[in-house]
């Protein structure tokens, strides 16, 4: 058997031809990082959601065709990583795809796209939100934002203003199945304009913060790309504190890169001008270790 040079991820996300997201981000930071990305996309789109009128092919019914294919190719992989779901049976596909190519030492990543800002995409409904429920039990590491974190959780967004909510709603989501939720997004409430990122690890019962200023720019794709160098980060061998600090430098980094400029913020941050950075260590180590 043919034994691979390099790790190897398959990336169940949706394509987007233009804008700066899902698989355009994925691919180009973990390839930078010295992984192979195998892509089995969910739908392809003429550019992500925030502009209007695109177009959107959903890939549904090829998935599994897709991943017959790869069976019969005997592939493997050192990491599952799911973005952007378009549906309750592509949650379903995803699932059996888990259970079917999860080996020993397979890191399952799932990045739980359900809404943001308090809100529920309007593409989605309740049946989503129980689907995904299902698929986090599987995961070793789920990286939710604050809305996505309340809506798996049940918990309100008033609920979850306190560091305690979200401790609580945290280790409430633990007992699904994952070891490793990251949340991302979490306000500093006691430092304006600060946010942070809090993990917790079920395994050691610890709680990480990693904290970055705040800029007055919101850009599409930055979970991904935050979600994506957290994974590569993990395969090369890093702490969790430290692949969480990576990840949150980086996108630090290209939202300063990036706010600079005259510039529509709805095609993402620049990561071309700002992947040579993931071959540098970390610069300054910012993570907490919480009580």
């Amino acid at each position: 058997m043919f034994q691979n040079p390099v790790k190897r991820v398959a990336a169940i996300h949706d394509l987007s031809g233009f804008g700066r997201v899902s698989l355009n981000v994925v691919i180009p930071i973990l390839s930078n990082m010295g992984i192979q990305v195998c892509s089995l996309p969910t739908a392809v789109l003429s550019s992500h959601s925030q502009y209007p009128d695109f177009r959107f092919v959903d890939l549904t019914p090829q998935m599994e065709s897709f991943i017959e294919h790869w069976k019969e190719l005997k592939l493997s992989f050192n990491a599952i990583y799911s973005g952007y779901l378009g549906s309750p049976a592509q949650v379903g596909i995803v699932s059996n795809f888990i259970n079917d190519f999860r080996i020993k030492g397979t890191l399952v990543v799932v990045d739980p796209v359900l809404g943001d800002n308090g809100e529920l995409y309007s593409s989605f409904g309740t049946e989503m939100i129980t689907g995904m429920r299902s698929l986090i039990g599987l995961a070793d590491i789920i990286t939710p934002n604050l809305t996505e974190l309340s809506f798996l959780s049940g918990k309100t967004m008033e609920e979850l203003k306190t560091a305690s909510g979200i401790k609580e709603a945290i280790l409430e989501l633990s007992l699904l199945g994952p070891e490793i939720i990251v949340v991302t997004s979490v306000p500093e409430n006691d430092v304006r304009g600060r946010t942070s990122v809090l993990a917790y690890n079920r395994k050691n019962k610890k709680f990480w913060k990693v904290s970055c200023d705040y800029l007055p720019a919101d850009y599409p794709g930055t979970g991904d790309s935050f979600t994506s160098v957290l994974t590569g980060s993990l395969l090369q061998g890093d702490s969790l504190p430290i692949a969480l600090d990576r990840a949150v430098q980086f996108i630090s980094i290209g939202v300063r890169a990036t706010f600079g400029y005259e510039y529509d913020s709805r095609e993402g941050i620049l990561i071309e001008r700002i992947l040579h950075n993931l071959d540098a260590p970390v610069q300054s180590s910012s993570y907490e270790l919480l009580d």
